[in-house]
This record gives C-alpha cells, structure tokens and sequence, in this order.
C-alpha cells in the first residue's frame, strides 16, 4: 500500500507499513514451570503468569499467546518471538536487548524501561496501551505500527527505522539522535514531541499541523533566531 504526502518539493509517496497477519493454532496451556535459557516453546498459551524476574535468554516462542502475565525483570535477551500475541501483559525493565520480534502483535500492555537496544523488529503491531521509557538504540525496525498507544520518552538513538507509522499515538519526548528514517510516517503522532534529533527526521513524513508545531524546535536547531518587527 502507498500513501500520498505532500512536501515542499511537491507530492512524493509513502511506502506503508505491512502488518502482521497472525493466525494462531489451537494453543496448549503452559504448565512447565518457570522459563529456561534457550529454551523452546511452540503453541503455548501462558496466561496470567508471573514471569518476574525469570531466565529466558535465548529462548524461541513459535505460534503462542502471553495473556495477562507479568514480565517485572524478566531477562529475554537474544529471545524470538514469532507468529506471537502478548496481550495485557504488564512490568518494569524488561530485558529484550538483541531480541527478534516478527510477526508479532503486542496488545494493551503496561510496561516501563523495556531494554530492546539491539532487537529487531519486523512486522510489528504495538496497539493500545502505555510503555514509558522504552530502549530502542540501534535497533531495527520494519513494517513496525504503533497504533493507539502511549509512548513516553521512547528512545530510538541510533536505530534504523522503515516503513514505521504510528496511528493516533502520542510520542512524548522522544529521542530519535543519530537515527535512520525512511518512509516514517509520523502523521498519527498527537502530540509529536521529539526531544532529541529533530535533525534526524528526514525520511519521515509529518502534517502540516505538525510542521507548525515544530516551528520552533526547527528554527533553534538550524540556528534562526526568531524576533517580531521593531
């Protein structure tokens, strides 16, 4: 799908974001106690779990559900989360640095601090809910959707985003420093508050509302100084 905007150097396209399309089979309840490193888990519903503080580093979630559980420190470094729906879940620094997120639907969660520094995301959908304090650096995100959430001091520095929308979401003081963009479509951001690396957001695409707004973020970031008539 290709989306018009209009620019100053006229009307150009914008690549949208593909979403995930999730179909999940018949799901067993987990029952295994608490998670492992490396561990493999395929077709399993976890519902209203307690996975604070537990080890699953490393470990492969193929085709399941996490409804309702909370992930208080719970350390899923390097972890895959594939063809997966997490759903309500809730917690503070949770650890996905270097992890995969593709083909996943993340639903109402609750979250603050979440290390995903390194992780790469493809064919995301963040919908509904808060995360506060989320660690993007040099991560990588494609076809990634942030739809109907909150994101307050959201840090992307460094990453590489593609094909990112965020659709009636408001991105709170954001740090977007020595990122990539192409076809971000920022448009959906209410408010759009980047607090760092406004130099950063070529390749994205905003609303001329927005551009009114950022007026002054701009003008101090190219070193204008605005003054009224004398």
């Amino acid at each position: 799908m290709v989306r018009r905007a209009v620019g100053g150097g006229g009307t150009t396209t914008v690549r949208a974001a593909r979403r995930p399309e999730l179909r999940l089979p018949p799901l067993v309840p987990y029952e295994g106690g608490e998670l492992e490193p490396d561990g493999d888990y395929d077709g399993l519903e976890f519902r209203e779990a307690d996975l604070a503080g537990q080890d699953g580093a490393g470990a492969r979630f193929m085709d399941c559900a996490l409804r309702e559980c909370a992930l208080d420190e719970a350390s899923l470094t390097r972890a895959r989360l594939l063809d997966s729906v997490l759903t309500g879940v809730r917690g503070v620094g949770t650890r996905l640095a270097e992890a995969t997120l593709r083909d996943v639907e993340l639903v109402d969660a609750r979250l603050g601090g979440v290390q995903l520094h390194g992780a790469v995301l493809e064919r995301v959908l963040v919908r509904g809910g808060k995360i506060d304090y989320l660690n993007l650096r040099r991560a990588r995100l494609k076809d990634v959707v942030f739809e109907g959430c909150v994101l307050v001091e959201p840090d992307f520095g460094g990453a590489r985003l593609e094909r990112v929308a965020f659709v009636d979401c408001a991105l709170k003081g954001a740090d977007f420093s020595a990122a990539t963009l192409t076809d971000v479509d920022l448009r959906g951001a209410a408010p759009l508050e980047p607090a760092r690396g406004v130099d950063r957001l070529a390749g994205a695409v905003i609303s001329p509302a927005q551009l009114l707004d950022l007026a002054p973020v701009l003008a101090a970031e190219l070193g204008i100084r605005v003054l009224s008539p004398e």
